[in-house]
């Protein structure tokens, strides 16, 4: 079995960019014109992925789009979408550190790295959609 996280983007170029040097995640697949992986994807594990689709495609994959699009109560618009937390599990305390200068630098600090108190290391960062990525370490 393989799961997709889909996620909005308003920006294909920024989000690879992040996906790649800011968390250092592989984005595998043949450029597009604009010289992005179509689709832009980021591989989190051998059955995970995180799929960026652009605002517009993301109307029309979840039906808001079409002859007759979904009540707007029950399906809020993609750029409200950011209620997900995304989180990848590193080595080291070292490599949250790095990984979090790294994502900072292209998207937003929101947690700076820090010892939980369920006893993991963690930070967390949002890529520059707003989409909350959490890097933790045991």
């Amino acid at each position: 079995m393989r799961t997709t996280i889909a996620l909005p983007t308003r920006d294909r170029t920024r989000s690879h960019v992040f996906l790649r040097d800011g968390l250092g995640l592989e984005t595998p697949g043949d450029p597009a014109e604009d010289g992005v992986p179509e689709p832009l994807r980021a591989t989190l594990s051998e059955t995970c992925e995180v799929m960026m689709i652009p605002t517009g495609g993301f109307k029309w994959v979840t039906g808001q789009l079409g002859d007759e699009p979904m009540d707007a109560a029950t399906l809020p618009a993609p750029e409200d979408l950011k209620q997900c937390l995304v989180t990848i599990q590193l080595g080291s305390r070292e490599e949250v550190e790095d990984r979090y200068a790294a994502a900072t630098a292209l998207g937003r600090g929101v947690l700076g790295p820090e010892a939980a108190p369920w006893g993991e290391y963690r930070a967390v960062v949002a890529d520059p959609d707003g989409h909350l990525w959490q890097l933790t370490s045991h």
